[in-house]
């Protein structure tokens, strides 16, 4: 078998599995890596969702940072809703339903602009406007919500007016001319001490690793599979190259012989 690997074509075939491998394990790597986001996705929503609130200057001192592992930590705002900033957030599923989300601006009683997801709204039939329009409370309001981080702009996606297609906080930032919150924004768990009837309030999601750790492990043996195929047609070759065996001779005895002249009797 060294022989074989002195040829350029053996070689060839070498360095070919070895790229294959390499992508196998490239890919496999990369759904190690997708399992562990999946996994500190899961921890932060265990840890924060159910965690008592705290001030929203407390938990985003700095209104253009925000750190991943504060995501679901409930802030309380103080201040009231600009009921004439008010936007729907297009392209929103809920339970196998497209419709909105009302997305509220909320002025916080020290001037700032916090972004509010108040809930979802039903879309009508035949039409690009919700079942009805939101009743979002005007005056002085306590809210609670959760924070979510920004989520920019999505390609190739557009909004008729009065609309968006994405919570993109530094569009929205100047757009508005307001100095505004824009590493987070919230989804409303309550106003007032209470759930809002007009809209459809965000349930906890249910999270799971998916399939990644599965995935991850078959990739990795992926990665042998060239290999193995290479060995395999170097011992294939080998036994065709090796000369056939000699022809086994058998002793002839008297009783052999005897038995010959009688069959040609």
């Amino acid at each position: 078998m060294l022989a074989l690997l002195r040829q350029r074509r053996w070689l060839g075939y070498i360095a070919l599995a070895t790229v294959v491998a390499v992508v196998c394990c490239l890919i496999g790597v990369w759904q190690w890596n997708r399992r562990e986001e999946a996994i500190a996705a899961i921890e932060r929503l265990e840890t924060n969702y159910d965690r008592t609130p705290v001030a929203v200057t407390d938990a985003l001192p700095d209104p253009g940072a925000f750190d991943a592992d504060q995501q679901w930590t409930p802030v309380v705002l103080e201040g009231e809703y600009l009921l004439d900033e008010q936007l729907l957030l297009r392209g929103r599923w809920r339970g196998g339903e497209i419709g909105f989300d009302v997305i509220a601006p909320f002025r916080t009683d020290d001037g700032r602009v916090f972004i509010v997801d108040r809930g979802w709204i039903d879309q009508a039939s035949n039409s690009d406007a919700p079942v009805s329009q939101p009743t979002t409370p005007g005056g002085p309001t306590t809210v609670v919500a959760r924070l979510r981080p920004n989520e920019g702009d999505i390609p190739g996606r557009g909004a008729p007016e009065g609309q968006i297609a994405s919570v993109n906080l530094p569009a929205l930032a100047e757009s508005m001319g307001e100095p505004l919150y824009t590493a987070a924004y919230g989804l409303l768990v309550s106003e007032d001490g209470g759930t809002p009837g007009d809209v459809r309030v965000a349930s906890r999601p249910v999270l799971d690793e998916g399939p990644h750790l599965s995935y991850a492990l078959q990739w990795f043996v992926f990665a042998v599979f060239p290999f193995v195929a290479v060995w395999w047609g170097m011992r294939e070759e080998l036994r065709g190259d090796a000369p056939p065996p000699p022809p086994k001779r058998s002793r002839t005895t008297d009783a052999d012989v005897e038995d010959q002249i009688l069959d040609r009797t």
